[in-house]
């Protein structure tokens, strides 16, 4: 059950005399009821109230039904009635125990001001969370107010929407004493019993629905104010009111906490997918995913191959050679890296440790990082600006067909298969990068907001764009962003001296495979 349905529940178990112990040594509501027809005569007589064109009177037979008398009329209004209540309390409509008026808009061209006068117009914008929010208040003249002047809600009033937002109910605060109403809302007046209860009566499960059911159903939905005066509601004894009030008060923090455990384990709930992607995206690169293979090739003979391949590409003189190679290896239980003739100990820069068949590798050693295409002027490719990007490595991208001399200028270059990481903020810290397949031509260009990591054969691009999508990825190019704070963006250089831990190549497969497996359990 939710926060808002216990309420509901509350407050219906209090209507139906269920939440407080009814006290026989009370005075019945029937006696209540004739004091206020008493009290509503001496006004009449007074001047201070209008005489009804005729009175009701609700009352229950010897054979169980209900009655109501209006004038010398009576009819049988059982089938009307929601629910039984204890002997002690009695049916009433809410025209017996209180006035309703409605508000006023503002004549016909004036206009509500900004600037404070000594008359709000109190809108139904108001009107939340059972009082009045002085909120972007809005006010009238003099001049306005006294045309529309018998239109102002009192601090002993209750409000009550009645068009666009219908039923919504709240006390008055002094701030809001003799200002003026809309026409959106009406307020019940001259109140005859505990205001505190009429409030919850009107919060009620049972009177919500019959002023739903008495809405006008039209374009712009309306509560009649007949309407509202001939809504039954269940009338206890005035002691009996005052004990239920306070018994709401002292759940309503109960309820509050409720609430509040609700909309944490609500939100645990919401986040829950993505934390365990997290967790199993760690898991991947820490080599604790998928078990190892003792007949798997280690990652250093793939790294051997890698390095053939570059052979190639460099004799083909498709890439350039490497300036000095590194090389990263362990002993004693530290990590080195050999860069040309050089040896530096890099272990404090070993993030976490990663079984003995893997490797650590510099990203830029095993890809080609922001690497430019070289093909025909006349050839077709894909153009693929920022917003028409889509993460992840099975995306549906959209592109727009240009001639490769349109686009090989001032763009950034991909190729079928490249994975394409955000390189500005917030698009990195929300881990947009992906694998791009299905280009026109297997070639194509676009946003220069992104770089472009290019594998080397035999290198699995499905493993190193899920580092891409790791925690500890994201956490090292934040704290690595150069700019200002207003264009932060991460450095070529960041992702080409990127430590990646590297399985062997059967791994990488079996680990791609994993990982598509459960986040399939988790969408």
């Amino acid at each position: 059950m939710k926060a808002k349905d216990l309420k509901k529940s509350i407050l219906q178990l209090a209507i139906q005399g269920k939440l407080v112990p009814q006290d026989p040594k009370e005075e019945p509501a029937s006696k209540l009821l004739d004091k206020i027809r008493a009290a509503k005569q001496k006004l009449i007589q007074e001047g201070k109230l209008k005489k009804e064109k005729v009175e009701s009177v609700i009352y229950k037979g010897d054979d169980n039904n209900y009655y109501e008398k209006i004038g010398q009329d009576i009819r049988n209004i059982t089938d009307e009635i929601p629910f039984e209540i204890p002997d002690s309390w009695a049916w009433v409509r809410i025209g017996d125990i209180s006035t309703v008026k409605g508000g006023k808009r503002v004549p016909k061209g004036y206009s509500l001001l900004d600037n404070p006068t000594s008359h709000i117009y109190i809108r139904v914008t108001n009107m939340k969370e059972n009082t009045l929010i002085p909120d972007k208040l809005k006010y009238i003249s003099d001049e306005i107010f006294q045309t529309i002047k018998n239109y102002v809600i009192n601090k002993d009033d209750l409000y009550l929407t009645i068009a666009g937002t219908i039923g919504e109910a709240g006390i008055v605060p002094t701030m809001f004493n003799n200002m003026n109403l809309t026409e959106n809302a009406v307020k019940l007046t001259n109140i005859q019993i505990n205001k505190s209860f009429l409030l919850k009566l009107l919060q009620s499960p049972a009177v919500q629905y019959q002023f739903h059911q008495k809405t006008n159903k039209v374009a712009q939905p309306k509560l009649a104010i007949e309407r509202i005066l001939s809504t039954y509601i269940p009338l206890p004894p005035l002691k009996e009111q005052e004990r239920i009030v306070s018994r709401i008060a002292t759940l309503d923090p109960f309820v509050d906490d409720y609430d509040q455990a609700e909309t944490e384990l609500s939100a645990l709930n919401n986040s829950f997918p993505e934390q365990i992607k997290k967790s199993i995206l760690q898991y991947a690169i820490q080599g604790k995913l998928v078990p190892q293979d003792p007949k798997d090739e280690p990652a250093s003979v793939l790294l051997e191959n890698i390095k053939t391949e570059k052979q190639k590409l460099i004799k083909a003189g498709k890439i350039k050679k490497d300036k000095v190679e590194s090389y990263i290896y362990k002993r004693d239980n530290r990590h080195y890296e050999k860069i040309g003739n050089k040896e530096v100990d890099i272990t404090d820069e070993i993030p976490f440790e990663i079984p003995d068949s893997w490797a650590w590798v510099r990203l830029g050693d095993i890809a080609l990082i922001n690497p430019k295409n070289e093909c025909k002027d006349t050839l077709l490719a894909s153009f693929i600006p920022m917003n028409l990007l889509e993460g992840g490595y099975c995306n549906n991208y959209q592109y727009e067909c240009r001639s490769w001399e349109e686009i090989k200028k001032g763009f950034t270059h991909f190729a079928q298969e490249d994975i394409v990481v955000a390189k500005i903020t917030p698009c990195f810290q929300n881990r947009k990068s992906a694998i791009l397949y299905k280009l026109q031509g297997e070639l194509g260009a676009g946003t220069t907001e992104l770089h472009v990591v290019r594998c080397v054969q035999p290198l699995t691009p499905e493993y190193i764009f899920w580092t891409f999508k790791t925690e500890h990825f994201i956490t090292q190019g934040i704290k690595n962003f150069t700019g200002t704070a207003g264009q932060q963006r991460i450095s070529s250089s960041f992702i080409k001296n990127y430590l990646i831990p590297l399985p062997p190549q059967k791994e990488q497969q079996r680990i791609v495979t994993r990982i598509g497996q459960l986040f399939k359990t988790l969408s």
